[in-house]
């Protein structure tokens, strides 16, 4: 099977080809992102595999129908970007990768915590100027501090598990409660009891119309002065403005994101000799008290082997492949 790959990132080729030995397709990597302008790429291949910034729209899929393509295989988890309706009208078939290494996204979220509680991106910006003073440095012991999950799927259950190996009093929301959780000894809440009870708040839910802008002026105003926020799930949890609002204000004490609402415009792409057009991701960067980094949760060695690894066999298997909306689907 001749796959094109949009989106294609150097430190995914190695994964991708040794996987690859096993089904012997023939990969084309392609730097652009999947668009209805860069569809023609496409041609001749019998299949398309993108990630997280391609766009899945109507006039993309329109085009890749008219190329031939039957196959998209999306190497990530999440498919807000597709539009499943359309792709099911046109016949073109889009395979997932339902979980990869869940420790990869939940241990980068605690890297953030870490990161703003203690200072450390502080510290390393005065150490390297050799200022080896402790001013404004100050953190506080996570040790029997309440954390507040958002989402109880893998991930969720992941950072959980970690908090609880802090010594942190865990809370957490979802409509499917965890029964692995709750024998851990966490506790399930609504959403205003959570965000108003947690010192840290770290969201692990899928993008829907439902939990668009989760995080909005009301659920700030619910949570404790002062309380941290984590997302390294999809950028459009986040009313950005409010959550601004709220850092300026000192509702908010601190914001770590791997993801940002607009990020297809700026991640993954080299900004640091031109000015960044996008004034509130630019003041994020910029804020003593945020820490942005740029949609990298996923990688990991162990994440990668295991996306390439799904990502072909679906290609490979399609009739045992993860499906939007779905767990295994046969047949």
């Amino acid at each position: 099977m001749k796959i094109a790959f949009f989106s294609y990132q150097p430190f995914e080729q190695p994964f991708l080809e040794s996987a690859n030995q096993a089904t012997q397709h023939q990969l084309t990597f392609i730097r652009q992102a999947l668009s209805p302008e860069t569809a023609i790429l496409a041609a001749g291949h019998d299949a398309v595999c993108v990630f997280v910034h391609d766009q899945l729209n109507a006039p993309t899929l329109h085009r890749l129908a008219d190329l031939g393509i039957k196959r998209v295989a999306l190497r990530c988890t999440g498919y807000n970007h597709v539009d499943i309706d359309v792709a099911q009208q046109l016949g073109i078939q889009v395979l997932r990768v339902p979980s990869y290494s869940p420790h990869s996204v939940a241990e980068h979220a605690v890297a953030l915590l870490m990161a703003l509680n203690r200072k450390i991106h502080l510290a390393y910006q005065r150490t390297r100027k050799n200022n080896f003073t402790l001013d404004g440095l100050l953190g506080f012991d996570l040790y029997g501090k309440r954390i507040g999950i958002i989402g109880t799927g893998k991930i969720g259950v992941a950072f959980a598990r970690i908090m609880l190996g802090f010594g942190c009093h865990v809370l957490a929301y979802d409509k499917v409660r965890s029964a692995v959780l709750q024998q851990l000894g966490v506790e399930y809440r609504t959403l205003p009891e959570l965000l108003s009870a947690s010192d840290i708040v770290s969201l692990h839910c899928p993008l829907t119309p439902e939990t668009h802008h989760l995080i909005n002026p009301d659920s700030l105003g619910l949570m404790k002065t002062g309380a941290y926020l984590l997302n390294t799930s999809r950028g459009g949890l986040l009313d950005t403005p409010a959550v601004l609002n709220a850092l300026h204000s000192g509702q908010l004490g601190a914001l770590g994101i791997d993801v940002y609402e607009l990020e297809e415009d700026f991640f993954f792409a080299d900004w640091s000799e031109k000015p960044l057009p996008d004034s509130e991701l630019n003041t994020l960067t910029h804020l003593p008290n945020v820490v942005v980094t740029s949609h990298q949760g996923f990688l990991t060695a162990e994440a990668l082997a295991q996306i390439a690894q799904v990502t072909l066999n679906n290609l490979t298997h399609p009739e045992q492949a993860y499906l939007p909306n779905s767990c295994v689907v046969v047949g």
